[in-house]
């Protein structure tokens, strides 16, 4: 007897991980509010359509990372202490390295 109630239980449960919480109905949904909200902070609406270029660059340093999204041929995550990370010594200095008055 315990033992069906328990997989009747557990059955149950099962069932209710099917549905997405988000879209469960009661929740409340944002229905475009973020877009909205985009479209007024935005300083040029056209850079919404279209991006703005950035002043000094022709894009050329993105080119390769983008041709490795496109190809699917992603790098992998920096591993901690590895050493063929692109900049892994240089950054700016830490706190207490700039000049004081």
């Amino acid at each position: 007897m315990f033992r069906r109630f328990s997989a009747l239980l557990l059955l149950a449960g099962l069932t209710a991980c099917d549905r997405d919480p988000y879209e469960a109905p009661g929740t409340w949904q944002s229905k475009g509010l973020n877009d909205a909200n985009l479209r007024v902070m935005v300083a040029n609406p056209h850079d919404l359509v279209e991006g703005d270029a950035a002043a000094g660059t022709t894009g050329n340093s993105a080119v390769p990372a983008v041709q490795r999204l496109v190809d699917d041929k992603r790098r992998g995550l920096i591993t901690e202490g590895s050493t063929n990370a692109v900049g892994a010594q240089g950054g700016a200095g830490g706190a207490g390295t700039g000049g004081g008055n």
